[in-house]
């Protein structure tokens, strides 16, 4: 990990924070597949459109391992602080995933900010789900087996639909959730002690947060912030896998404890001596490799699948 902060340190790009989200996307994105595994080959790569509920077309783009009807569904959300990333920037590990995993992974283009603000992303993700969970036939996929997931907001968007899913009555069978933001502010200790130097810095966060959320009343909505959740009773049982080194870590323990103190069943891993991004950095970083792995795993065990 250090190796690679200091090949990053040396390359000597601005910031993301630095430059217009415009210009941060496409840096964001050349940059994106560069420690990254192989790009797997797989069956079945269709990209699809799904409608919002304004009538908005999001771009989405399906992986399946084989052509099989009747494959568990997980629906990916990705990361870059809801103003970055793309189905492009993440191709790779919903590929992984899907190969691993033996699952069909639909990855979503919600719109981001700071062109479409809070709660924009939130509803955007959660229309997604409602439109596959009721066309999983048409795409030949098993439509009692719905997962969700996500990383970095990704993973924010993939806990708040497992908790409109609940209140819904549409069963998931896992969220899947890597390196989550979950928290309204960025005050526990991790955020202090990996502020600087380590991938994701607060300026950072501060950049990608202010383009999202404009308030107060909207950083403490439950839909950008988790934690804040009135329950999470019922909601699908978890696979939370986190950075040691980075400042969300903690946030990520503290909804596991919610969830758990729920009754929710919640498989934690905390991944040593790595940052926040490490799960796109599988060329470089072991880690990388074993999370894909473990998710994988988790999304078996979900899905019936061993």
């Amino acid at each position: 990990m250090r190796s690679v902060l200091e090949r990053m340190a040396r390359a000597g790009h601005a910031p993301l924070h630095t430059r217009s989200p415009q210009d941060a996307r496409v840096a964001y994105e050349a940059g994106a597949g560069v420690l990254e595994v192989p790009k797997a080959t797989l069956a079945r790569v269709e990209d699809l459109h799904i409608p919002a509920r304004d009538g908005h077309a999001m771009a989405a783009r399906l992986y399946a391992p084989s052509t099989d009807a009747g494959l568990p569904l997980l629906l990916y959300m990705h990361g870059g602080g809801f103003t970055i990333g793309s189905i492009a920037t993440h191709d790779i590990l919903c590929r992984e995933l899907a190969r691993l995993a033996g699952c069909m992974v639909v990855s979503l283009d919600y719109r981001l900010a700071p062109e479409h603000r809070f709660p924009a992303a939130s509803n955007d993700a959660w229309d997604a789900l409602q439109w596959l969970a009721s066309h999983a036939e048409t795409l030949r996929a098993d439509p009692a087996r719905l997962a969700v997931g996500g990383d970095s907001a990704g993973g924010t968007l993939a806990a708040v639909n497992a908790i409109l899913a609940r209140d819904a009555g549409l069963p998931l069978a896992l969220q899947l959730l890597i390196y989550p933001g979950c928290a309204a502010h960025q005050d526990t200790p991790s955020h202090a002690t990996f502020a600087r130097g380590l991938v994701l810095e607060e300026p950072a966060i501060s950049w990608f947060f202010g383009n999202y959320v404009q308030s107060r009343a909207e950083r403490e909505d439950w839909r950008f912030a988790p934690l804040h959740a009135p329950d999470v009773d019922g909601v699908a049982p978890a696979w939370i896998g986190l950075a040691e080194c980075d400042p969300l870590v903690d946030e990520g323990v503290d909804y596991a404890d919610k969830l758990r103190l729920a009754g929710v069943p919640v498989d934690l891993e905390i991944y040593r001596g790595v940052t926040h991004e490490f799960i796109k950095m599988g060329r470089a970083i072991p880690e990388a490799r074993k999370a894909h792995a473990d998710a994988a795993r988790a999304l078996c065990q979900a899905f019936h699948l061993e």
